[in-house]
């Protein structure tokens, strides 16, 4: 509870324009309860624009919440006044892969429609005690004859996203590939996975963790804006941009650097749109406010980032992994960047990882009919 305030305000307010506020406790009154706290409102530029001191009356025991928007259970929620959305589940010759369409179809996200072996997925479903009895079954030979018959009907319209089953990956995205299921745009596809993890007031997604290894320059750009597009989609109306290196000035043996100083002049110059791109920063001064004060970095984006743009496979994978396995991060995930969304399931994917995911999906798509800029953004070139 605030019990008092006063504020100097040092120059003209921007108007349309992001700032960062900062809060610094200076002392405690511990048989009052009470903190006082300095705080300080910069600009984009880092210029202080407004100071404040506030005297507040502090909890007495120790407390933690969560703020729910921050949660993925709200992606879900969003879903409640959208229709189920019809998707393909490709090749889901396993309990786990079958079962994880049946919950988001219990959920009411998606009409599965099953992609494989008919006898097969009925006798998993049978071994399993899974009901599939409402779900039509399209019989394929084997994983591949699957993933074709599945991306030629997203690319005729007859489903609106892909659900990875029991197949390999590779698998999947060679028929999403091919010319003739009409799914390609002329861009790099990409992985993006939304986190909400309980120790950081913020979600962010991260991008490219699962997909593309060592990706140059111009596929980062497409992967910045495959990241930017997911982003919209699952309600940040413009996307700040963290590319990350392992340094925040640009040093020429460090291509990540390198990386990150051009997609942000990009980004300047109109060739990636929709957010807001900077770079190169490091993952503590992108998602730290306090680290990037200390580190006396001025960013629009530094401390603050949605989106954080990772230099290679490895980085991203393991902060993704740790995120989830270490810190019960909540996480949805989709591969972006073609006509439909490809929910790309992991085998060990949490139940709620997979809903999340779906939910995902069906948003995307949602956005993609009311916004197809979302996908294919007017760019300079």
């Amino acid at each position: 509870m605030i019990v008092a305030t006063s504020v100097s305000v040092k120059g003209e307010l921007p108007i349309g324009e992001a700032m960062t506020s900062r809060l610094v406790v200076r002392e405690k009154v511990a048989d009052q309860g009470i903190v006082v706290l300095d705080g300080q409102c910069a600009g984009a530029s880092g210029e202080i624009a407004a100071t404040a001191t506030l005297q507040v009356r502090a909890p007495m025991i120790r407390q933690q919440r969560e703020v729910a928007e921050h949660r993925l259970d709200g992606l879900i929620d969003r879903c409640r006044d959208l229709k189920p959305m019809v998707t393909a589940v490709v090749h889901p010759c396993s309990a786990e892969a079958l079962a994880g369409a049946v919950d988001a179809a219990v959920a009411g996200l998606i009409l599965p429609v099953l992609f494989g072996p008919e006898v097969e997925i009925r006798r998993i479903a049978d071994t399993a005690r899974l009901d599939i009895a409402k779900f039509r079954i399209v019989d394929a030979s084997g994983p591949e004859d699957a993933a074709l018959k599945a991306a030629m009907a997203a690319g005729a319209g007859d489903v609106a996203a892909l659900m990875k089953g029991s197949l390999h990956t590779d698998v999947l995205l060679h028929a999403v590939m091919q010319k003739e299921t009409k799914l390609r745009i002329g861009r790099l596809i990409s992985h993006c996975a939304m986190v909400s993890a309980p120790t950081y007031a913020r979600r962010f997604v991260i991008s490219d963790v699962a997909l593309n290894i060592a990706p140059d320059t111009d596929q980062k750009r497409d992967i910045c804006q495959n990241a930017i597009g997911f982003a919209r989609a699952l309600g940040v109306d413009r996307p700040k941009v963290a590319v990350l290196a392992a340094v925040e000035t640009v040093r020429t043996r460090m291509p990540a650097s390198l990386d990150g100083a051009i997609l942000a002049k990009m980004a300047d110059r109109g060739q990636i749109v929709g957010g807001i791109v900077d770079g190169p920063l490091y993952l503590d001064a992108a998602v730290d406010i306090e680290a990037a004060r200390i580190k006396k970095i001025a960013s629009p984006v530094a401390g603050i980032a949605d989106v954080i743009i990772v230099p290679n496979i490895e980085a991203g994978n393991m902060v993704y992994k740790n995120l989830a396995f270490m810190a019960d991060a909540q996480t949805a995930s989709l591969v972006v960047g073609a006509r439909v969304p490809i929910v790309l399931t992991s085998r060990a994917d949490t139940a709620a990882a997979r809903r999340f995911s779906a939910a995902a999906a069906v948003l995307y798509a949602h956005a993609l009919a009311s916004d197809p800029t979302i996908l294919q953004p007017e760019i300079a070139e």
